[in-house]
């Protein structure tokens, strides 16, 4: 089954065959439902597989694994594979496209080559999330870019083309980055490969080095994930595209910023983390401080939603920086929530503009009364945007500032508080806009003919009224998924042969660089929990007397004796003494409070 990830890129290439040879609208739209229906199945079926597997006890880093050399002079391969974040990231795409499909159902013109350009963007999309080959991520990162410059320059609204380009040049600007981070982590760590998963077992980076290149990729990703101040292409870009390509960027293709921030930035270069997590600290709070306090002050919907998303997706960063278990956490359900919830609000933005030809608050008004449904829509969209319980948002954004105020450092906090503040501004200007364009007097005659939604765009609004709501009142089950990405990296379920040394510390080196990231150098007075048996090999676990709330993976080293270690699994303290261990920490996810270790004897 090692193919079956390739389906995501398989689908869409077969789905831009069958659209250049449809010869009318109906055909163009029997392709797309057709088409997204597959993709949405197939999430929806990978879901379900990666959480039999791990419910089964498959603990593997990555699923569904496959690779295949394309240019051998640079070691680079098509190589795929799914953790919890990726399979997550893969749903969120499938829902988007798919609802995009129905909230595109009647636009014009050109609606055949509009989306051609569609499918070709949720390729790189759905790429990039398979994708654990830097290059070949990067590839596909960039195929989800170039058709924005298209969308919006052809079918958008307003400033169309400057919006555009602007999107585009900076967008670019951050793949420089990118391209000098990736190649710059692929020759100073010595690697033959840039698989992802190799180059984090293989952790031969220097410091130095880590800290020149870590701001380059955090960066480049950060530009798209709206990082300030590299921002200033986001509002632009949201309000100038058309309603699909709104919900998929804003949805998906900013998601892509934030993935890769985790995925490579703090995972190939931990120890940079450390150094530069401050500065960035800063940034971030300012995008989601400054994001709120800029939408209080727009008149545009689009506007308001572009920066409620800056805000948003800064808080996503925001929370990766804070590097705690929870926070961490906490960014992954964002992005998942902020995809559905503003894919949400830009379909009825759209929506309503397409219909009283206006998008600015001084003008609407009355709303609810001609169009109740598009009108109850979008005041779930705007109570789920500020964090109502029994929305998606809130359960994210608890968690973020939870996770976040877990750090006992003073400037932590600080910035957390801070932070915080953009609930309170949210929810100011998203029930000014509610009350305004819908509830008060209806400003124009003309309103009063205005159709309520359509069936395909019942529909689309449903299925993501839906998605909102589930995972605000259900929110453990993807809390579960993202839980597997984490224990996958520091699994306590590692085996070691005492019998073959070579082999022992092989396999151990192998484990502790592949899943161990966010790296913080101490030393600690362990104590020994248990020693296990099976089939003749050793397994040796420690617990941890005290917690470290910083940084969920630690890889310490101290000095043991053999007469120390205890045969009955009765607790003993190991001090410093004759013999090096390799100690993994890993704390686990969402209110669990004890560290396990694994422990390798270094001859």
């Amino acid at each position: 089954m090692s193919w079956i990830l390739t389906v995501f890129v398989i689908i869409p290439v077969l789905m831009l065959f069958a659209l250049w040879v449809a010869k009318n609208d109906n055909q163009v739209r029997g392709v797309m439902v057709a088409g997204s229906t597959a993709l949405l199945i197939g999430a929806i079926w990978l879901t379900v597989y990666f959480v039999q597997q791990r419910n089964a006890g498959n603990h593997d880093a990555m699923l569904l694994t496959n690779s295949v050399m394309w240019f051998k002079p640079l070691n680079i391969a098509f190589s795929v594979g799914v953790d919890g974040i990726s399979v997550v990231m893969i749903l969120l795409s499938a829902i988007i496209v798919f609802t995009g499909t129905f909230a595109s159902w009647q636009l014009e013109p050109m609606k055949k080559e509009y989306f051609l350009w569609f499918v070709l963007l949720s390729s790189g999309v759905f790429g990039f999330f398979i994708s654990t080959d830097m290059f070949t991520m990067f590839m596909f990162y960039e195929v989800a870019l170039i058709p924005m410059y298209l969308l919006i320059g052809v079918w958008g609204t307003g400033p169309k083309e400057y919006s555009a380009m602007k999107l585009t040049l900076m967008l670019m600007g951050g793949s420089a980055l990118l391209v000098l981070g990736i190649l710059g982590i692929y020759y100073f760590s010595g690697a033959t490969t840039m698989d992802v998963m190799e180059l984090a077992r293989m952790h031969a980076m220097p410091k130095n080095i880590q800290n020149i290149f870590f701001p380059l990729v955090f960066i480049g990703f950060g530009v798209l994930g709206a990082l300030f101040p590299f921002h200033t292409w986001s509002p632009d870009g949201h309000a100038s595209a058309p309603t699909a390509v709104s919900m998929l960027h804003a949805g998906v293709l900013m998601k892509l910023g934030g993935y890769g921030c985790l995925r490579i930035a703090m995972f190939l270069m931990p120890d940079a983390l450390e150094m530069w997590a401050p500065v960035f600290l800063v940034l971030t709070t300012i995008s989601v401080v400054y994001g709120a306090l800029s939408a209080c002050v727009q008149t545009d919907l689009k506007y308001i939603n572009a920066y409620s998303s800056v805000s948003h997706c800064g808080m996503v960063l925001f929370a990766l920086v804070m590097t705690t278990q929870t926070a961490i956490t906490g960014a992954i359900l964002q992005m998942l929530s902020h995809g559905l919830m503003t894919a949400l609000f830009f379909a009825c933005i759209g929506m309503i503009y397409h219909r009283a030809g206006t998008r600015d608050v001084r003008y609407l008004g009355g709303l609810m009364k001609v169009i109740p449904f598009l009108a109850v829509s979008y005041v779930v969209a705007g109570l789920a945007n500020l964090g109502l319980p029994g929305f998606s948002g809130f359960v994210a954004e608890m968690t973020i500032f939870v996770g976040s105020f877990e750090n006992a450092g003073t400037f932590h906090r600080v910035a957390t508080i801070i932070a915080c503040t953009a609930i309170v501004i949210t929810a100011v200007y998203i029930l000014r806009v509610v009350g305004k364009i819908l509830f008060q007097k209806i400003p124009n005659k003309k309103f009063y003919e205005l159709h309520d939604a359509t069936w395909d765009e019942r529909f689309a609004i449903g299925c993501l009224i839906f998605c909102v709501a589930g995972l605000g009142l259900c929110p453990l089950f993807f809390e579960n998924m993202e839980l597997s990405f984490f224990t996958t990296l520091c699994s306590p379920n590692t085996t070691l042969n005492n019998n073959n040394k070579s082999t022992h510390r092989e396999d151990c080196l192998h484990y502790i660089n592949s899943r161990c990231c966010f790296i913080h150098t101490t030393e600690q007075t362990l104590c020994a929990h248990r020693i296990k048996t099976h089939e003749g090999v050793q397994k040796q676990e420690y617990r941890s007397q005290r917690i470290e709330p910083l940084a969920f993976f630690s890889l310490c080293r101290c000095k043991v004796s053999n007469e120390q270690n205890n045969q009955d699994g009765n607790e003993t303290c190991l001090r410093n003494h004759h013999k090096e261990i390799t100690i993994i920490h890993f704390a686990s996810l969402l209110k669990i409070t004890q560290i396990w270790y694994i422990c390798e004897d270094v001859i």
